[in-house]
């Protein structure tokens, strides 16, 4: 255990489930939520603390974690009078577990390096009932010295920990990685509507395409609730569209044109703006159906 105080600020599913998980291994935690403070409840209950302003948290932990939505969010908690660049300090080191633009993060590292501190983008594979044990893929890029000083804290949260060199480099990852998932799962989730219109049977189709090079753990999580009605990946789909968003965005930043890209965000987007950004990703396969025909 380490006994460096550590913040965390954004405690939804996943954000809850890491700090339990710290909780359990021992580590002081001071928390900041929003508005649902049920995880903050569930923390302090287990000893932890809370912390009224970003800033008042920075000032006294020595590793800041962050676990939010967009890059807005972070920025928000990051800037102003009451951030945490305004209680950052000599020797700190932040970490972004979220999905984040490349390019934010990178001007993030620099206000903060001018502090004294370093930034860790750090994003996340699995789910938060792999958080809760410690078995989250964590993808961290940043300062070598600030990684391998915070490596034991990560290897309290992730089974399988990476660093992939600078800053940046983990969100651009990630966003590659989110970029081909929701690609996968689009065209899965299209497959199962066209077989119901064609007359096939869905599990006929999945027999024939997993039988081959196709097969993958996306186009099983699509499968599992096309024909058994099991969620497995319990991811929005409006986060899906901010992520393809947030590649989309990322290409444009290096100037690129992702020729790719478009079919999924385009789908993804159509079914927020149809008022079903709630539902979870493999539930595609529904508002496929539903849609498939729609001009």
């Amino acid at each position: 255990m380490s006994d460096e105080k550590i913040g965390f600020i954004g405690l939804g599913l996943m954000g809850r489930a890491m700090v339990e998980c710290l909780q359990k291994a021992g580590h002081p935690v001071t928390v900041l939520g929003n508005r649902d403070r049920s995880g903050i409840e569930e923390a302090v209950s287990r000893g932890g603390t809370e912390a009224g302003t970003a800033r008042e948290l920075a000032e006294s932990c020595d590793i800041v974690m962050l676990c939010m939505g967009t890059s807005e969010h972070v920025e928000s908690r990051v800037y102003g009078d009451d951030g945490i660049l305004a209680g950052a300090r000599d020797g700190q080191v932040v970490i972004d577990f979220g999905t984040s633009l490349p390019t934010s993060t990178i001007e993030i590292g620099k206000a903060l390096a001018e502090k004294g501190a370093a930034y860790l983008d750090a994003p996340l594979g699995r789910t938060p009932a792999h958080a809760v044990d410690g078995k989250l893929n964590i993808m961290c890029a940043g300062d070598q010295a600030a990684y391998d000083r915070v490596k034991p804290v990560l290897d309290t949260l992730g089974e399988n920990v990476f660093h992939l060199g600078e800053l940046g480099n983990g969100h651009k990852i990630k966003l590659m990685n989110n970029f081909f998932a929701m690609t996968t799962a689009m065209a899965m989730s299209e497959v199962f509507a066209t077989a119901d219109k064609v007359g096939i049977e869905r599990q006929k189709v999945y027999d024939v395409m997993s039988a081959g090079p196709l097969k993958s753990g996306m186009m099983d999580f699509i499968k599992n609730y096309a024909t058994d009605g099991k969620i497995d990946l319990a991811f929005s789909v409006e986060n899906g569209a901010k992520d393809v968003g947030y590649y989309r965005q990322m290409a444009e930043n290096f100037g690129i044109e992702s020729r790719m890209s478009g079919c999924a965000s385009d789908t993804l987007r159509a079914a927020c703006d149809s008022g079903d950004g709630g539902l979870n990703i493999p539930e595609m396969v529904d508002w496929m159906t539903k849609n498939l025909g729609a001009k």
